[in-house]
């Protein structure tokens, strides 16, 4: 590589005192330079041939290798004209390669676990198209090709920690800087590879007759050491090893556990219950679901009930909607429920923002929206932060009756559960009716259980006579 090097003189003399004293300080004690001025310009000499300017070269310039070999007759010139210490490196890189960085995750986040590469080197990709997965404590984001062209490496490798700005492939815009190799060429190279066949044997060897040998049987040695023990039928035996699989744990299932787990340390939980006679609301959803679909594009669910009860119970119970900040209390004035859905990877909370200013159908709709964003990993962190109330609905799973843990740093959550035809007194005659049992957990430092049981029983109330949200009683 040549450099060339530019540097602005101030006066014709003075610039070889001051860049031989430059020089000096950064040149070895073995080496004697010298400097001769001329007009104009300024070539460095070595009494040695240049040998140290590989030394000096590194020193000098960041990007000059301190392995270059030293060239015969090398120099450096000096050009007055120039504003700034430059210098110039000649390589084979021509623009062809970009890198594929993982993006910005998040205010909250800060580094996440490379889950997966979802194409292999070689493979064709266009502009913005995922070519791998960084999962973190909340959601799961896609790194995407900057440029198309061919993956030509990765050089990160899965299950790595990384940062925002970490460089994970090479992009090559052409497909020049990724070889494939035939499969033909494949088995030429495993026939080149083949051992040579063995020589010939000697007309010696031929000539003398194979003597036959008896193999010596030897008889298996007898220990002497004690039998083990015998285990009895009720002694507990562990399982083997080879019937168990160990897989780390997710970076969400690990924070999900953290968080769940610091509730129970911090929150004074209680959960009261009630029952809910789903009658009235299933027959609201059977006698309008078609022309609610035709009209809203969007089936008429359950949940959507139970969002507007909520939304109701906490504007008459304001201390559930609340948090505890120290040695505060927040009132919210906005309520924001957050839905809890399980899938797959973990447990995530998408949230329903300002749902007391939402109708059935805007709520349906938003539920069905982040519901499939949750499914296939593509909800993002705004979607899921904050939230003042939780509604998690265990019975889609078949859960009969649970307690809901709260969700930090909210201060109550409401737990549905499963649909069961029971007997019920009504009017005096034992009748089957479709019966759910609700949970409410609190945090009991804020809730009392007077404000716990009020908001259930305005649950209650509004599901089984969903007539009382348009008089509003």
């Amino acid at each position: 590589m040549l450099g060339i090097v530019r540097r602005r003189v101030s006066s014709g003399g003075s610039s070889s005192l001051i860049l031989g004293q430059s020089f000096r300080g950064v040149w070895p004690a073995v080496s004697t330079p010298r400097i001769f001025a001329t007009s104009g310009d300024e070539v460095l000499h070595n009494s040695r041939g240049f040998g140290n300017v590989r030394n000096l070269c590194h020193l000098i310039f960041p990007g000059c290798s301190p392995s270059l070999r030293p060239i015969s007759g090398f120099t450096a010139s000096i050009q007055p004209e120039a504003t700034l210490l430059q210098y110039r490196l000649f390589s084979s890189d021509n623009g062809d390669l970009v890198d594929a960085v993982v993006p910005f995750m998040g205010e909250s986040i800060s580094d996440g676990t490379l889950a997966k590469f979802l194409k292999n080197p070689g493979d064709r990709v266009e502009v913005d198209e995922p070519i791998a997965q960084v999962e973190t404590d909340k959601v799961t984001i896609d790194v995407a090709s900057p440029e198309a062209g061919v993956i030509q490496e990765y050089v990160a490798k899965e299950g790595d920690t990384v940062e925002p700005g970490t460089k994970i492939a090479v992009i090559s815009k052409s497909a020049e800087g990724v070889t494939h190799v035939a499969p033909s060429e494949k088995t030429s190279e495993k026939a080149d590879s083949k051992p040579p066949p063995p020589a010939e044997k000697s007309k010696e060897d031929k000539q003398k007759p194979k003597v036959e040998s008896t193999p010596v049987i030897e008889k298996p040695r007898t220990t002497s050491g004690p039998p083990p023990p015998k285990r009895s039928a009720t002694e507990p035996q562990l399982p083997p090893k080879e019937r168990e699989r160990r897989v780390p744990m997710t970076r969400l299932r690990k924070r999900v556990a953290t968080r769940l787990k610091d509730s129970q340390n911090t929150f004074a939980l209680l959960t009261t219950f009630n029952e809910v006679d789903m009658t009235n609301l299933m027959k609201l959803r059977s006698d309008y679901k078609d022309a609610f679909a035709e009209k809203h594009g969007v089936k008429l669910g359950l949940m959507s009930g139970f969002v507007k009860a909520a939304v109701s119970g906490l504007q008459n119970q304001p201390i559930i909607n609340a948090v505890i900040d120290g040695d505060d209390i927040i009132y919210r004035d906005y309520i924001d429920i957050s839905i809890a859905v399980g899938t797959s990877k973990g447990l995530v909370v998408p949230v329903i923002r300002n749902a007391e200013n939402m109708n059935f159908a805007e709520i349906e709709k938003e539920i069905n929206t982040l519901a499939k964003k949750a499914s296939n990993g593509t909800i993002s962190i705004d979607e899921m932060a904050g939230g003042s109330f939780t509604i998690s609905n265990g019975g889609v799973y078949g859960s009969l009756l649970s307690t809901p843990i709260i969700n930090p740093p909210q201060s109550a959550i409401l737990g549905m559960h499963s649909i069961v035809s029971r007997p019920m007194v009504v009017g005096g005659d034992i009748v089957p009716r479709p019966m759910m049992y609700i949970a409410l957990t609190y945090d009991h430092r804020l809730i009392d259980g007077r404000e716990a049981v009020f908001f259930l029983r305005r649950i209650k109330d509004v599901v089984e006579d969903p007539r009382r949200l348009l008089l509003d009683i």
